[in-house]
């Protein structure tokens, strides 16, 4: 019995890259060989695809920095996102969610290298395919769910649904297509008023992209230099539409025409960071405004309603789960670069599973958000009036609409 323990533990020292005098413990049937931090590769340089440029002479590095830590907050931010997403894919099918509902399996590399590359003071708006981004700016799992169920629980209440979440900073979820974009322009007029060396990262899809509402936000962020990240996520389809059937051009990067632009493999969480920092950059510099078009790929259809099946192939999907899926590719990166252990991530993808499921279970037994009344008031937190920034927040009622059964509006086109 011995002897095969001996063995089995040399094998799974070479498969681990750990020499074979690691200490190994045996749990009746199951070997499991400790592995110190010492024992991995603190820090990693990798190379990533070269962006394209427009109205730029130099553009970002070729080469990221990773370290272990980081590539773990990223796997953990993008699993987290990729399993929410589909515990709500599951909450839809049982007609437990309701309503609109837009998935964000798939380009969660998006999601995870933004917030990587700015502050949490910085500013983000989007349209609705919004779960990752409420995410990454802080709010719970259980909170997000809870809201698409409609619950007291939800981070809007339970009132605002799959589309309109929000949280400090962030400014949701946006139902009408492409009209975030001249309101993330207003929020980076704000920041550069203040002058508080802050932006705003401002994000539209590709079917958004031929709105003239765009190009008059555009405009006027170029002739003001707004301190505005304008970016196209690019998922390849507009509703059901390819993008080579909805636009005369497709390279997005260029569609600001006077305002510089990039375009950056969105499946790779490392070049959507390091992109973001060097349009992050720019625009503290001074220098304005920047386009960036991140390349990715929903896995779901547009929304639940859409099967995603009757504009593209099944193969075309299973093709860019196999090549090109953002956690794959961070996952093997860093096994491959001795930065993490299979063990380890399937650690963490356990922890992730049972916090996702704790977080359905209390999406699907909160109080459901009341019919009629007022509308939570939305706060804006900003710090107290002449006071330091670590004084306690002063909270600041935006708006309250009165939802009043009773009420009627009537439309009358001469007023």
């Amino acid at each position: 019995m011995k002897t095969m323990l001996s063995i089995i533990s040399n094998a799974l020292c070479r498969m681990t890259g750990r020499n074979a005098g690691a200490q190994t413990v045996s749990e009746g049937a199951r070997v499991v060989v400790s592995r110190s931090f010492a024992d991995f590769t603190p820090q990693a340089t990798f190379d990533i695809k070269k962006c394209d440029l427009h109205q730029l002479e130099e553009g970002p590095p070729l080469k990221a920095e990773l370290t272990r830590d980081q590539g773990l907050q990223y796997y953990r931010t993008m699993q987290t996102v990729r399993r929410m997403e589909l515990k709500a894919d599951q909450l839809y099918k049982q007609k437990i969610i309701r309503g609109f509902c837009h998935l964000y399996d798939g380009q969660e590399a998006c999601a995870a290298g933004i917030e990587a590359s700015i502050n949490p003071t910085d500013h983000l708006i989007t349209a609705y395919r919004a779960h990752g981004y409420t995410y990454t700016r802080g709010v719970s799992i259980k909170e997000i769910l809870a809201e698409l169920t409609g619950r007291k629980g939800g981070v809007a209440k339970g009132k605002g649904g799959s589309m309109h979440m929000y949280a400090p900073h962030f400014y949701g979820g946006n139902g009408i297509v492409g009209a975030q974009v001249p309101l993330g322009a207003g929020i980076a007029l704000a920041c550069q008023y203040q002058g508080n060396n802050q932006l705003c990262v401002t994000l539209y899809g590709d079917g958004a992209a031929n709105q003239g509402q765009l190009f008059e936000s555009f405009n006027m962020a170029a002739l003001w230099k707004l301190p505005c990240i304008f970016i196209c996520e690019n998922n390849k389809y507009g509703m059901g539409t390819s993008v080579e059937r909805a636009s005369a051009s497709i390279d997005y990067y260029k569609r600001g025409d006077f305002i510089p632009g990039i375009r950056v493999d969105g499946m790779d969480v490392l070049c959507v960071r390091e992109a973001t920092k060097f349009a992050a950059d720019h625009c503290r510099s001074g220098k304005g405004p920047i386009v960036m078009e991140l390349q990715t790929y929903r896995y779901h259809g547009h929304s639940m309603s859409d099967p995603g099946v009757s504009y593209r192939t099944r193969e075309e999907i299973q093709e860019v789960r196999t090549k090109s899926d953002p956690i794959s590719m961070l996952k093997e990166r860093m096994l491959s670069n001795n930065m993490a252990s299979v063990e380890e991530f399937k650690e963490i993808d356990v922890d992730i599973r049972k916090q996702v499921e704790e977080a359905a279970q209390f999406a699907t037994i909160g109080s459901r958000a009341a019919a009629g009344g007022s509308l939570q008031p939305h706060l804006l937190q900003q710090p107290a009036a002449g006071g330091p920034r670590d004084e306690p927040l002063v909270q600041t009622q935006v708006c309250q609409l009165d939802l009043n059964p009773n009420l009627q509006i009537h439309s009358d086109p001469d007023r």
